[in-house]
């Protein structure tokens, strides 16, 4: 059985009193979750982040990292600073990094290499927009996203590799992917790292759902065969919500 994933991604939200307060708040509703809880805010926030978590089980990712190690790269944060502020995961891959900052999959490759060099693991992020969704090219925008990261690692390297997918039209709009829409993209990733990588690979590698996941509609996407969590946004921001979105994942 595979453990199951809740991370909240803060994105560029919440000063470093408003994120203590929202630790705090999570820590005293969420009681004895059986799933892994991860939170992801934002680069200033991580080293007491760490001391805010302390004893709660809960566990610190960045949201993005450099595809360098150390250098003249003014505004920059490396893996090696990030695993030395106490975060045990990066975000690598999120549509709005693709979006915004034009991050290509050759660059997201070296930023995943150096994340695992520095003993990170990797949420990596997948997903199609709604245009490529609208011409039925959904599969195969999701397929080289997969082949151009997934594919290129070793296979020691894998165990440490997370893939989130996100519809792209579904991130911050309030539409989110049907159930059954999330399950056969899920489904279809699984296939392609079975072909690729093996049936013991595929049945290990964990698979989140990121895109409006909210506490209502998180019951029904997490009781899809081949989801095995959420990568959360908006509803992390919120201690109530976020709480209940790690109860639905048992």
């Amino acid at each position: 059985m595979r453990t199951r994933i809740v991370t909240g991604n803060w994105k560029m939200n919440r000063s470093l009193a408003e994120g203590e307060s929202l630790v705090r708040d999570i820590r005293s509703q969420l009681k004895g979750p059986k799933c892994e809880v991860i939170i992801a805010p934002p680069f200033i926030h991580l080293a007491s982040a760490k001391k805010w978590l302390e004893g709660s089980g809960i566990k610190l990712a960045a949201q993005n990292c450099c595809s360098e190690n150390d250098g003249a790269y003014t505004g920059e944060v490396s893996a090696k600073m990030i695993k030395d502020c106490g975060a045990e995961y990066v975000i690598i891959g999120h549509s709005e990094r693709r979006k915004y900052y034009h991050e290509t999959n050759a660059l997201l490759l070296k930023k995943t290499e150096r994340a695992l060099e520095n003993e990170l693991k990797v949420i990596y992020c997948v997903g199609e927009t709604l245009t490529e969704r609208e011409s039925k090219f959904h599969f195969d925008a999701v397929q080289q996203q997969v082949q151009d990261m997934y594919f290129l690692l070793r296979g020691d390297q894998l165990e440490n590799i997370i893939i989130a997918y996100e519809p792209v039209w579904a991130i911050g709009t309030g539409k989110t992917a049907s159930p059954a829409q999330a399950q056969e993209m899920h489904a279809y990733i699984r296939s392609l790292v079975e072909q690729k990588k093996g049936k013991a690979v595929a049945d290990a590698l964990r698979i989140l759902y990121g895109g409006s996941c909210t506490a209502d509609n998180a019951p029904e996407l997490f009781g899809q065969a081949d989801v095995d969590g959420g990568l959360i946004g908006g509803a992390s921001l919120k201690a109530a919500d976020f709480v209940k979105i790690v109860q639905a994942a048992g």
